[in-house]
């Protein structure tokens, strides 16, 4: 692959996308969260890719997985109104078989394909899978990385503009409570990815995307963390509670710790 393949399937997608949207204000905020996350996780893999210095084809490679990580998003909320996979279905593989009913990786080599299936597949999996090659791996662990440094900072902006147009597709349906799971608490103290069949409230959901720092596979990516300030931003969004602080702090000493180790 190379540059122009990539323009090219930057038009594909912002051509497939504008399909999805309608005369309902609802309906389009919902989908732009969607495209413009694209475009923010393709820009973190830019920024990741280029700390990590990657060569001109792996950078292309890479960003494509970014660009079509989520493509499974649009069909899934079209017909299901919905962005949770539990009431709907993966959208990973969603997107997976949307690109192939397409022909939309006819551009890129057998390996080329393999490593953004892999790399797509495996975005949003609980955990990374044991068994595979090493170029396979370090992809998926690349698109997960870009892929929550952007998720971080659309909630938050979402939380910090809520009362005025919330979005209950956003919220994935949790009821907004102030209390925490206590397994929410207890996967975070032993630095723990939190899990989504765990979630009661809205706050156990901030309080998930507090722990996907115990997820992320790269220092650089720590660092742009850490940099963003979206511990803090995320804790300001949280009951200012004994809890609250004691994770916040635990947070802030992993980052610490693995920063210092590199």
């Amino acid at each position: 692959m190379n540059q122009n393949n990539l323009e090219h399937l930057k038009k594909w997608f912002a051509d497939y996308v504008a399909g999805f949207y309608t005369d309902s204000p609802t309906n389009n905020s919902t989908i732009r969260i969607k495209e413009k996350h694209t475009e923010r996780v393709c820009e973190n893999m830019i920024l990741l890719g280029k700390a990590l210095d990657l060569s001109d084809e792996e950078m292309v490679l890479t960003e494509t997985m970014a660009l079509f990580h989520d493509v499974g998003r649009f069909k899934q909320f079209a017909i299901y109104g919905t962005f949770k996979d539990a009431d709907s279905e993966n959208h990973a593989l969603l997107g997976l078989r949307e690109l192939v009913a397409h022909n939309v990786l006819d551009v890129c080599t057998k390996d080329e394909r393999k490593w953004i299936a892999k790399a797509i597949a495996n975005h949003n999996a609980v955990t990374i899978p044991k068994k595979e090659n090493e170029n396979s791996l370090f992809y998926i662990r690349l698109l997960r990385d870009a892929d929550k440094l952007d998720i971080w900072r659309v909630f938050i902006d979402y939380y910090n503009t809520r009362d005025k147009q919330p979005n209950l597709v956003v919220e994935i349906g949790l009821p907004d409570d102030p209390s925490f799971s206590p397994q929410i608490l207890s996967a975070l103290s032993e630095e723990r990815f939190v899990r989504f069949q765990d979630l009661r409230t809205l706050n156990d959901f901030k309080l998930l995307l507090l722990s996907w720092v115990f997820d992320l596979n790269f220092t650089c990516s720590i660092q742009m963390v850490k940099d963003r300030g979206y511990v803090e931003k995320i804790g300001a969004i949280l009951p200012n509670s004994q809890e609250t602080k004691k994770v916040l702090k635990h947070i802030h000493d992993y980052m610490e710790r693995h920063l210092h180790l590199s």
